[in-house]
């Protein structure tokens, strides 16, 4: 991996800290009620959910009460974060876990080397049953969107392309807002595909 520090200071600064973190639990509980509704909305029904790069969890609570009776894993590089909150230890390189419904991999890829990238692209495919729920930052958001003094710039910077045509070459289709579906999940009008 590109940084092998996922320690307190690197949770301190880029999740605890509300004058320097990137993302908020109040952003996540809003994203995870998009992406359960747009799956319902689909008709994509969602029993299982795998969150490769957890974190703090922040998924955890939301996603459940968005989806009832979905079972959320937790996997999560950070030893630190696994001893401190209990997730499984892996990768999204190289989890060999079990496939879920839905996958959920937030601010995790850029972290990784463009080989390692690659593997988790398949890492994703095998284990996303239904759909995918993929955030990475792109060299796009990197010169356009991000705000510098809040983002870390420990990362790999890669294409858009890298990830969308990675993914579809993979059998997904995007749907806007960083979900994908499996081609054979769900029906997407043109206008639906992002």
């Amino acid at each position: 991996m590109a940084r092998t520090r996922f320690d307190a200071a690197y949770y301190a600064r880029f999740y605890r800290d509300p004058r320097r973190r990137v993302g908020s639990q109040k952003g996540t509980e809003r994203l995870a009620r998009f992406v359960a509704s747009y799956l319902a909305h689909l008709d994509v029904k969602v029993k299982s959910v795998l969150d490769l790069g957890c974190g703090l969890g922040w998924w955890r609570a939301p996603i459940e009460s968005a989806i009832p009776g979905a079972r959320w894993r937790g996997v999560e590089h950070s030893e630190h974060v696994c001893r401190e909150l209990g997730w499984e230890q892996g990768s999204v390189v190289d989890y060999a876990g079990r496939p879920a419904d839905l996958v959920i991999c937030q601010g995790v890829l850029q972290y990784l080397t463009d080989r390692e990238a690659t593997r988790a692209l398949g890492t994703l495919a095998r284990t996303a049953k239904k759909a995918l729920y993929l955030e990475a930052v792109t060299r796009e958001d990197w010169d356009e969107v991000l705000d510098r003094e809040r983002s870390d710039d420990e990362i790999e910077v890669r294409p858009l392309a890298f990830y969308r045509e990675g993914l579809i070459r993979r059998g997904f289709v995007p749907c806007g807002g960083g979900l994908f579906v499996k081609g054979e999940a769900a029906t997407l009008f043109a206008l639906e595909r992002g």
